[in-house]
């Protein structure tokens, strides 16, 4: 039964597609630095890559005729793949391009070298309904055939190739597949391989072969047809002429006719000769039709075997992806776990951010509360003073006014002697009396001045009365937050009512020497005994701690640290 002449072309493309990317790889390897674009293994394999993507290409008709172009469904996997489209961006941008068979040889190079090519192929080929507008049914890239191919450029992947697309012209070159480079035998180990290679490229050119020395046989039949047809065609010519001739002037005539008959012979004998050599070589061509057709037998066979192993490697590409599937599926689950992972991760740093605020608040708030009691304290301290003040000024005030007074006393009592014993004085005794009246008058007002003061003093004594209940409420408020404080840091904190005298140096708390809780203990301490700050769990920031608990926490920190 004759196989599908399709099915055939797609076969031998895939065999010739397999030669040309192992030959490449093992060439390359072997090579040991990166390609460039006049490396003849990889220009190869860039015409066989060019054969394999226009078979079954449909035409398309155009203002300019019917033409078949590898740029259309290169073109479209810009769309399938975002990062195609930098490539296709510098294909349309290169200037010396002008045909989009050119432009599609440079996308297969760039594609190459940024070791995507599988990649994008791998996306077209999926797309069958954007295929089916560019290729036949029975078109390579459409069928189990394309697949393979595209399996097969994931080995280029290890080659590194510097191309310059800009150099090379990519409109006019012709794409012809050298199949001498793959029927070369010099390596003894590898003679089996290179002989099943040119095997195979004999059945991938036999078809066009049998053609051309068909089409051979048929020239040379029409050529020798030709001949004949000239030859009596001249026959006839002479024997008019010979006719003429004798008519005419026989003698002058003969010798042109034995000159135009000498020639005639010659012509005659040449196209002989050329008719044994076609003849010649047409015996040749069919003895070699029946030597091709012998070794077509032959080719079948390794056709078959082939075959087989194409099968196998299927069945193994087939395995291979449903590896990639569960692959693929466990790093689907790697991926979900680590987003949760990252969720729950971001809650918790939402946590300690939020608790972090809270300490940072409640650290303000202390220190506020702090600030708020040694300002009252300085405005106690300074109440307390201008009462004092105020205090000595008015005795000192008090006691030089009774002295004036007893002064007074005595002067009118003097004067009173002086105004029976000199009644002549009346007169200036009692102008002394006016004055006297006056100065009475100013210490009348300022005996008014004095219960004035008095009145300012009540006044003030009722201000201090009032602050000192406001430092006994703010006490009372840093109470509760050392009692909130302690609960949340475990240590009992102390109230101020409960302490009079400094934990360690044993002093009595006055207006002077202030109370000062410890931050770590608890206790209260005076200034100091409790002049210094450490930061502690509970607060980052440095707070006010005992001496005691200064030393114990440095000894902890030096331990912990060696």
């Amino acid at each position: 039964a004759s196989r599908d002449p399709m099915a055939m072309e797609r076969a031998n493309l895939l065999n010739m597609a397999k030669l040309s990317i192992k030959g490449l790889i093992e060439s390359a390897l072997s090579f040991g630095r990166t390609l460039d674009s006049d490396y003849p293994p990889l220009q190869q394999f860039f015409v066989v890559m060019e054969h394999c993507l226009k078979h079954g290409l449909k035409v398309k008709k155009s203002f300019l005729g019917y033409n078949k172009s590898l740029w259309g469904p290169l073109e479209m996997v810009e769309k399938l793949c975002p990062e195609a489209g930098e490539i296709a961006a510098s294909v349309r941008d290169l200037p010396g391009l002008k045909t989009p068979l050119g432009r599609a040889r440079a996308w297969l190079r760039l594609a190459l070298m940024q070791k995507k090519l599988a990649d994008y192929l791998r996306l077209l080929i999926t797309r069958k309904d954007i295929l089916s507008e560019f290729y036949e049914n029975s078109a390579v890239m459409l069928e189990e055939e394309g697949a393979v191919i595209v399996g097969l450029l994931v080995g280029l992947n290890v080659i590194d190739a510097n191309l310059c697309v800009k150099g090379e012209d990519l409109d006019t070159q012709v794409g012809v597949i050298d199949f001498s480079m793959y029927l070369k035998n010099d390596i003894d180990d590898d003679y089996r391989s290179e002989e099943r290679n040119g095997q195979i490229s004999a059945i991938l050119d036999q078809k066009n072969y049998l053609a051309i020395a068909k089409n051979n046989i048929i020239k040379l039949q029409e050529e020798n047809h030709q001949l004949r047809t000239e030859n009596s065609v001249i026959l006839m010519k002479a024997q008019q002429r010979l006719e003429v001739l004798l008519k005419g002037d026989l003698n002058c005539e003969l010798d042109t006719y034995k000159q135009s008959r000498q020639g005639l012979d010659e012509m005659y004998n040449e196209a002989r000769r050329q008719l044994k050599e076609e003849c010649q070589l047409r015996q040749d061509v069919e003895n070699e039709l029946v030597v091709q057709v012998s070794m077509k037998q032959e080719m079948e066979m390794a056709m078959k075997l082939l075959e087989k192993d194409i099968h196998e490697k299927q069945d193994t590409l087939i395995g291979l992806r449903h590896q990639l599937d569960e692959v693929k599926s466990i790093n689907v689950e790697m991926y979900q776990k680590m987003q949760s992972s990252d969720d729950s991760m971001r809650q918790k740093n939402d946590m300690i951010a939020r608790l972090e605020e809270k300490t940072n608040q409640i650290t303000a708030t202390m220190k506020q509360l702090e600030q708020r009691l040694q300002d009252a304290e300085r405005e106690r301290a300074g109440a307390e003073d201008g009462v004092r003040k105020f205090k000595q000024d008015f005795t000192n005030k008090a006691d030089s006014l009774q002295k004036q007074i007893a002064q007074r006393e005595k002067q009118m009592m003097q004067l009173e002697t002086d105004v029976k014993i000199e009644r002549d004085w009346r007169q200036t005794l009692q102008n002394e009396l006016e004055r006297e009246r006056e100065t009475i008058a100013q210490l009348t007002a300022e005996a008014q001045q004095i219960n004035r003061l008095k009145k300012e003093f009540h006044r003030l004594q009722d201000e201090n009365t009032q602050l000192k209940g406001v430092c006994e409420e703010q006490e009372q408020a840093l109470e509760e937050l050392g009692c909130k404080l302690s609960e949340y840091g475990g240590q009992v904190w102390l109230k101020d009512k409960d302490a009079t005298h400094c934990k360690l140096c044993e002093k009595e708390f006055s207006i002077s020497r202030r109370k000062h809780h410890c931050r770590n203990c608890g206790e209260i301490f005076c200034n100091a005994c409790s002049d210094n700050e450490l930061p502690l769990p509970a607060s980052p920031k440095p707070v006010r701690v005992c001496d005691t608990c200064h030393a114990l926490l440095l000894q902890r920190c030096s331990s912990n640290a060696t």
